[in-house]
């Protein structure tokens, strides 16, 4: 059977086709992702095609900018249509009211309870209240370490036995991969995603005994001692320290698959396997990468690797009732395809039945994944997050860049902190 009339025999299955009624135009923002935007302008096209009435508006932002551009759209009371965003930064718009329930007879399910079936457990538990949902996942992601193999060779380095298992194996072994010229890095052995500090930098916290919150939620910063060791690290890590990375620098996530000896090493997902084979084609062959393990302190308490998020298809509560459940439909016909998402920009549904499927199991790397998943834990949701995060970004920048001791910029993170949640309560 054709693929479109095998998707025309599934919506009709699922009872998602409707007659046409009046004009529906859908704004639909997302991030930037090379590989998924010719799937989805192609999702687009057949959709528009079943349902002319329909004209859907694709906008892409980068990673970095979404959650802003979002936030201050919403604030002016023109937000899009349709979004996807981290949970973490998504969770605000579910608690102030600012997104729409979906019913699931508009995704071709008889009830909510069945689409929560559907999915690997706990998984929509962040976009579910009162009994209702209010997002779909487009990904569960969670950040590994990519390794170029053939740099650690050159520096007489075995890849196989001795990559870093811990963080202080991590800055050693950085110390003998990076490359300078004078005070700048020419390569990196490895640096962070900064600006992301509720995935992996809470997790370095929380590794060593620390946390943000309390367990009660009522105050911020705890565990000193888990707090100092970790901005002490990011210290030593930049250029008042050893100079092995800083925020200043491209973003190592994005060097990598070039293969310029740039980089060595950086953190990112199951989908930058997908990129790597998209950006150079060579490299992905040449079986001179692989995925380790997110380190551990020496002296961790606590087994913890970065933490997981999702990022959720979540709809304007502004928006007309007919183009919510449009906007919705829409939604469904994407997400019926979770086998494409995963082989051609490497993004994982949490759907059981692809998790389940040979498609999913013949994946490079994806016990790494698993692994740290199961050593893992959802990412925060509080909020307030993105003034958390933004806390956090100006205590590591602090440390690192502006010569503050870790005493000094943890008192501020604590105060400033505290303040923000009081707000909340």
């Amino acid at each position: 059977m054709k693929r479109a009339a095998w998707f025309l025999v599934m919506l009709l299955a699922l009872g998602l086709v409707a007659t046409a009624a009046n004009p529906v135009k859908i704004t639909f923002w997302t991030h930037e992702d090379p590989n998924r935007t010719p799937l989805e302008e192609e999702y687009i096209r057949r959709f528009q095609a079943l349902y002319p009435h329909v004209t859907i508006e694709r906008v892409t932002y980068p990673s970095a900018r979404i959650a802003e551009v979002l936030l201050t759209a919403f604030a002016a009371g023109k937000g899009p249509d349709m979004f996807n965003l981290e949970v973490n930064d998504a969770y605000p718009y579910l608690v102030m009211g600012r997104v729409a329930p979906l019913r699931p007879e508009w995704v071709g399910y008889a009830s909510v309870e069945s689409i929560v079936g559907a999915y690997l457990g706990g998984t929509l538990d962040p976009v579910y209240k009162d009994g209702k949902l209010y997002g779909l996942p487009l990904e569960l992601t969670i950040w590994s370490v990519f390794v170029n193999k053939k740099y650690f060779r050159e520096v007489g380095l075995d890849p196989d036995t001795e990559y870093p298992r811990t963080w202080e194996q991590m800055m050693e072994v950085s110390e003998k991969l990076v490359i300078r010229e004078g005070d700048i890095i020419k390569r990196r052995g490895f640096d962070f995603r900064y600006g992301y500090y509720v995935e992996w930098l809470l997790a370095m916290v929380e590794q060593l005994g620390g946390a943000f919150l309390s367990p009660d939620g009522q105050t911020a910063v705890i565990g000193d001692e888990a707090w100092l060791q970790v901005l002490r690290f990011m210290q030593r890590w930049g250029p008042f320290g050893k100079n092995l990375g800083s925020p200043t620098y491209t973003a190592a996530r994005s060097l990598f698959n070039f293969d310029r000896n740039e980089v060595t090493m950086c953190l990112s997902g199951f989908y930058q396997i997908a990129r790597i084979k998209s950006n150079n084609l060579a490299f992905y062959e040449s079986g001179e990468w692989m995925v380790i393990p997110f380190p551990v302190f020496e002296n961790a308490v606590n087994d913890v690797a970065s933490h997981y998020y999702g990022h959720y298809y979540m709809v304007n509560a502004q928006s007309s009732l007919e183009t919510q459940e449009w906007t919705w439909r829409f939604i469904a016909y994407m997400l019926s395809n979770p086998e494409e998402y995963l082989t051609r920009v490497g993004l994982i549904q949490p759907r059981k039945d692809l998790l389940a499927s040979d498609v999913y199991a013949a994946q490079p790397y994806g016990d790494v994944f698993a692994s740290d998943m199961a050593r893992s834990s959802l990412v925060q949701l509080h909020v307030a997050n993105p003034e958390f995060k933004q806390l956090l970004d100006e205590a590591v920048k602090a440390v690192m860049l502006q010569g503050v001791t870790p005493e000094a910029a943890l008192a501020t993170l604590r105060t400033r902190a505290n303040e923000v949640l009081a707000e909340y309560k």
